[in-house]
C-alpha cells in the first residue's frame, strides 16, 4: 500500500503527544525574527495606510492601493509544504498567517479539509508532490517539518525541490525546514521495531535500515477498528526515507540560491554536533 493512504486515518491518534503547539511558536517566531511574512489578518498599520492612500485621488491611487495590496499578499503567505493532516497548517493560520498546504496524499489531506470546515479558516490545500510544485504565486515564507525532505531519496531530488522553493519565494523570503540525520537511522531508530496500542487502533512500525544508500525502510503493520461492531481491519504501509548529514543539506541548499541564517539540533536548540538526530535549517532567497 502507498505511504500515508490506510495510515492517514488514524495519522492524528499516533500524533496525539507531538507537541505541534510549540512548533507552531517556534516557527512563528523564526519567521518574526528573519523572515519577511506579518500575520496579516492582526496588521496595526491598516489605517496609516488608508489615512495616505486619501491623500491621493482617481486613478493613481487605485493602480497603487492594488499593487500594494498584490505584494503584500504575496510576502506575507506562508506555505507548509508537507503538510499532512494539517494540524500544524491550522495553528500557523490561528497565529494569522495566510496558509497554503501542500502534500502529495489525498488521504491526509481529506483529514486536513476535515479540520478546515470545523475550524473555518480559510487554508487553500493542494495535492502535489514536492518535486512537481507548482504555486500561482510567490510566497514569503516555505516551512517543511516533520522530517518530510527525507522522503526525497537522491540528491538531485532534494537539489529540484530546493530550486522550486527558491523560485518561488518572494525576494528576500525564508525557507524553514528539518531532517532526519544520518545517525538518526544508522544508530537510533535503525533495525528496531516500535509497536503501540490505542483503543481504536495499534500499530507495529518495523525498521530496516540500508547503510550502503542510507535508506530506512519502515514497514507499518495497522490494525484500526472500523464501525460500532468492534472489529479490526488490518492493513500495511512500506515508507522509506533516506538521512542526510547536515554538510550535505548546506551544499543544496547554497546550489539552490539560497543563504543559510540558522541551524539547529531540534532537540537542544543548539549547534548541531554529530550526534544531531533530527536538525533546523533556516535559509533566505538572496538571489532574486
Amino acid at each position: 500500500m502507498e505511504a500515508y493512504t490506510g495510515f492517514a486515518g488514524v495519522y492524528d491518534i499516533f500524533m496525539e503527544d507531538t507537541p505541534y503547539e510549540a512548533w507552531a511558536d517556534f516557527l512563528s517566531d523564526l519567521i518574526e525574527k528573519y523572515g519577511i511574512s506579518k500575520p496579516i489578518r492582526e496588521k496595526e498599520d491598516t489605517l496609516v495606510k488608508e489615512g495616505s492612500r486619501q491623500k491621493k485621488d482617481g486613478l493613481e491611487a487605485l493602480e497603487e492601493m492594488v499593487s500594494e495590496r498584490a505584494l503584500e499578499t504575496e510576502r506575507n503567505l506562508v506555505l507548509d509544504l508537507g503538510c499532512g493532516t494539517g494540524t500544524l497548517t491550522e495553528l500557523l493560520y490561528a497565529k494569522g498567517y495566510d496558509m497554503i498546504g501542500v502534500d502529495s496524499s489525498e488521504e491526509m489531506l481529506l483529514k486536513a479539509m476535515e479540520k478546515k470546515e470545523k475550524s473555518g479558516s480559510e487554508i487553500l490545500y493542494l495535492c502535489q508532490d514536492m518535486r512537481d510544485l507548482d504555486l500561482y504565486s510567490t510566497v514569503g515564507t516555505v516551512v517543511s517539518v516533520c522530517d518530510s525532505v527525507n522522503y526525497l531519496l537522491e540528491d538531485d531530488e532534494v537539489e529540484s525541490v530546493f530550486l522550486l522553493v527558491n523560485n518561488y519565494l518572494y525576494k528576500g523570503g525564508l525557507f524553514i525546514f528539518d531532517f532526519n540525520t544520518v545517525y538518526k537511522y544508522e544508530k537510533v531508530i535503525g533495525d528496531t521495531t516500535i509497536a503501540e496500542n490505542r483503543d481504536a487502533c495499534s500499530f507495529i512500525w518495523e525498521n530496516y535500515y540500508h547503510g550502503q544508500e542510507r535508506i530506512n525502510e519502515y514497514d507499518l503493520t495497522i490494525f484500526a477498528r472500523e464501525g460500532e461492531g468492534g472489529l479490526f481491519r488490518r492493513f500495511t504501509e512500506t515508507h522509506l526515507q533516506r538521512g542526510y548529514t547536515l554538510d550535505e543539506m548546506l551544499g543544496f541548499v547554497e546550489r539552490a540560491g539560497m543563504e543559510v541564517v540558522l541551524m539547529l539540533d531540534a532537540d537542544t536548540r543548539e549547534k548541531p554536533g554529530e550526534m544531531s538526530e533530527r536538525i533546523y535549517i533556516a535559509a533566505r532567497e538572496c538571489v532574486k
